[in-house]
Order: C-alpha cells, then sequence, then structure tokens
C-alpha cells in the first residue's frame, strides 16, 4: 500500500556483517557521495521511505539498513548495543573508506554518537533525530555495585530471549497491525501506518505480522544507559545538529531542551520543533529534510 510521496528504495542488497545477513537499502544516484540514515528501535530502514528520497534529490547517495532482528535482516542469536554498533561499521565500511554524513533517529541517533566518539573519522556531520539521551550522568558508583547493576541487567535480558527464542509475532489484517502501531505513534496518520505495515510486515497465510523479532522488546538492547552516552555527546569534534521534539509520545525518549543543552558538543546546534511529535521525519519530511540539506552544505 504506497503512501503518497513515500519511494521504494531505489537498490536493496544483503551484506554479511560478522555472520548475520544484514539488508541495506538506497536511495539516489550510486556514484553520488553517500549519506547514512540509520533507524531506531522498533524500526526499519523504510520507514525513512519518504524522507530518503529527498536527500537523494538533493544530490545525495542514501544508505540505510535494517537493524539485526529488525526489518528485513537476519534475526540473530543474541542482540546488544555493541552488536548494532559492529553491524553500523560494517555497513558504513562496506560503502565507502571516507567520512560521510550520518543521520540517526532515536535509537539510531543514540547508537551514532557512541560510534562518533569511538571512531570519528567516519563522520564528516552527524545530525540526530529526536535520538538524545534525556538523563544526567549518573553519580559515581563503587565498582561492586555498578557489577551488581550489570549482571542484574544481563540476567534479565537472557531470561527474556530464552522465554521467547520460539515465539512468533501474533497475526492480524493489514488495518490491525496498522491500529497496534498507532498506539505507539499517535501522531502519525492512518495511511502512513498502512504503509508501514506493507514495508515492515509480512503476509503469512494466517494474516500480517510484523518482521521484527519477538525477543526484541523496548529498552531491550542489552547493558546500555542514556547517561552513557550523554557523557560521549560533549566531546564529539565533527559538525552536530540536534532536532528535538516538543511532543511526547510513547516512543519518544522524554527529553526537554534544558536537559541536552549542556552536553552539546563545541559549536553543536539545537533546534526544537515544539509542535512535531517523535518521529519528526515522518510527520514533517519536507522540513526536516530542508534542515539536514542545508546543515550539510553549511554546517562546517
Amino acid at each position: 500500500m504506497q503512501f503518497p510521496g513515500a519511494q521504494a528504495p531505489t537498490r536493496d542488497h544483503d551484506l554479511d556483517v560478522g555472520g548475520v545477513r544484514i539488508a541495506v537499502h538506497e536511495w539516489g544516484d550510486e556514484t553520488a557521495p553517500p549519506l547514512f540514515l540509520v533507524h531506531g528501535g522498533f524500526d526499519f530502514a523504510r520507514t525513512y521511505d519518504e524522507f530518503a528520497p529527498r536527500l537523494a534529490r538533493a544530490g545525495w547517495r542514501v544508505i540505510a539498513w535494517d537493524q539485526r532482528g529488525h526489518g528485513d535482516s537476519e534475526h540473530a542469536a543474541l542482540y546488544g548495543w555493541d552488536a548494532d554498533i559492529r553491524d553500523a561499521i560494517g555497513v558504513m565500511s562496506h560503502v565507502t573508506s571516507k567520512a560521510a554524513p550520518v543521520v540517526g533517529h532515536s535509537k539510531g541517533g543514540a547508537l551514532m554518537i557512541q560510534l562518533a566518539d569511538a571512531q570519528p573519522f567516519r563522520f564528516s556531520h552527524l545530525v540526530n533525530l529526536d535520538g538524545l539521551p534525556s538523563k544526567r550522568p549518573m553519580s559515581d558508583l563503587a565498582d561492586h555495585e555498578r557489577s551488581r547493576m550489570m549482571s542484574s541487567d544481563i540476567a534479565g535480558w537472557l531470561d527474556h530471549r530464552r522465554t521467547t527464542a520460539t515465539a512468533m509475532r501474533k497475526p492480524g489484517t493489514l488495518e490491525e497491525l496498522a491500529q497496534r502501531r498507532g498506539k505507539m505513534n499517535p501522531r502519525l496518520p492512518i495511511e502512513w501506518l498502512r504503509h508501514l505495515v506493507t514495508a515492515g510486515g509480512r503476509l503469512d497465510a494466517d494474516g500480517w505480522r510484523w518482521k521484527l523479532d519477538p525477543s526484541m522488546r523496548m529498552g531491550g538492547f542489552g547493558p546500555w544507559r542514556p547517561e552513557w552516552t550523554a557523557t560521549r555527546l560533549p566531546g564529539l569534534g565533527m559538525p552536530f545538529l540536534g532536532v528535538l521534539a516538543g511532543q511526547q509520545e510513547p516512543m519518544g525518549w522524554g527529553t526537554l531542551p534544558h536537559q541536552i543543552q549542556p552536553f552539546l558538543p563545541a559549536g553543536g546546534r539545537l533546534e526544537v520543533l515544539p509542535d512535531q511529535g517523535h518521529f519528526v521525519h515522518i510527520e514533517q519530511p519536507a522540513l526536516v529534510a530542508q534542515m539536514v540539506i542545508e546543515f550539510l552544505e553549511h554546517g562546517k
């Protein structure tokens, strides 16, 4: 079901990254300079179906990939924040050895802050779409307390993975899946939600079901806390643009401008869209795409 303005990728291919098959999607001229898009948790690359073509028309080769367990990528035995970063490195290294602009939404934006801190040579610019950490840095903890917290996180995560190892996502009609997604994205039009089902779901004999691995859960990306990302943000050296949604919704992070402003890197910009929800690039694709294009042209 095609949404007006949405465009399927120009090219699709699979890439083996450390033994996991990662689905890669591209828009635009293959000879144009690369620009990477990174989707959020419980999402997939095709959530950029309207946003990515706008960047491609501005002269970019836009590359996005489905993270492991999401979209058309392979389900993995285990998931973790670091595994997602390794997958990102695999895709980016396959495309180019030069610095390139990267745009990340939600979890994808936080992932890219961590990667940009560890391997800044990969980034010419970094744009974060409502994926900014919302908590202050943790106070110092004794090593044994930190280890106990980590142990508890890992144990709970593995228990969940074990109980969902053979689970399947609940089937339904296309309309039912769109309505379910609407509970998490109440500001998105039903037409777009239907499009998401056809792009991020599959039609089985018993109905439509999301392709997402049922073992994935909100916040279930392995041991990670927003504070760990917040402490990396100030040290980034590449041009940085943060776009913050003003309207709160279930899949958002709840970050307020005054909470993130002190963490911005030197020269970094924060743009607040007071009337937009978490999926800023879907609610206002033309506005956000133009912000990104202008930032890439002038955000030196």
